[in-house]
């Protein structure tokens, strides 16, 4: 059973920066999954798409934090990460990586679209 572990979530201010990192345990990372992205969600809302890349690297991202966050991955790892700079209080919320192994299930931000999803990393900004 595909899993996926993501880590590097913490407590920071404003302005500063962690990265997040996702873990697949599949072989083969690299073409199993079609599309891979990061959720997240703060208390009281939807869980909105924050960046996805696809498996050649295309990598597309929400208006909030287009500028601030890069998506990169490291295929030898299995790992996908999300670097985030200039980190904002409205950052702040549970991040999901998730997964999804058809290129045709619709816009990347769907939720519904994505069958493997991890257990979430915790990302707190203060001001």
């Amino acid at each position: 059973q595909v899993q996926l572990v993501e880590s590097g979530g913490g407590s920071v201010q404003a302005g500063g920066s962690l990265r997040l990192s996702c873990a697949a345990t599949v072989y083969a990372y690299s073409n199993y999954f079609y599309l891979m992205a990061w959720f997240r969600q703060a208390p009281g809302k939807e869980r909105e798409g924050v960046a996805a890349m696809t498996s050649d690297g295309a990598t597309t991202y929400a208006d909030s934090v287009k500028g601030r966050f890069t998506l990169s991955k490291d295929n030898a790892k299995n790992t996908l990460y999300l670097s985030m700079n200039g980190l904002k209080p409205e950052d702040t919320a549970m991040y999901y990586c998730a997964a999804d192994k058809s290129p045709s299930g619709g816009s990347w931000y769907a939720k519904a679209r994505y069958s493997v999803w991890g257990q979430g990393t915790q990302v707190t900004v203060s001001s």
